[in-house]
């Protein structure tokens, strides 16, 4: 079935974007610096692809599940989606432990405090 590839990605990309916003990760707390990392970020693996496919060490499978749109030889649509999600699951992430490290700081602190 064409397609089930980036609608997978597409769902995930979607899940991903409603745990953000629920727990305030990174598009709610600075949603320019959020795209702005993910742009850049896609931009470079995209450049990455291209510098892999023109010296041929990138080359696009055959596969049922694609839609079947090339951006540029041997660079499918789904790629590109593909990209971004990590990215921005990139980013998710960062800001996840960061978080988690804050935490430990502030309880560690409030820990000596109270000894």
């Amino acid at each position: 079935m064409p397609g089930i590839y980036l609608g997978a990605i597409l769902f995930s990309l979607a899940g991903m974007i409603a745990i953000d916003v629920k727990f305030s990760l990174a598009l709610r707390v600075a949603p320019i610096r959020t795209i702005a990392a993910v742009l850049v970020a896609t931009v470079f693996f995209l450049a990455w692809d291209a510098v892999g496919i023109a010296t041929g060490v990138f080359v696009k499978g055959e596969s049922p599940l694609f839609v079947g749109v090339e951006l540029a030889p041997h660079l499918p649509l789904e790629e590109v989606f593909f990209l971004v999600f990590l990215s921005y699951l990139a980013v998710v992430m960062y800001a996840v432990f960061e978080r988690r490290a804050r935490a430990r700081i502030r309880d560690r602190a409030r820990v000596e405090e109270e000894a």
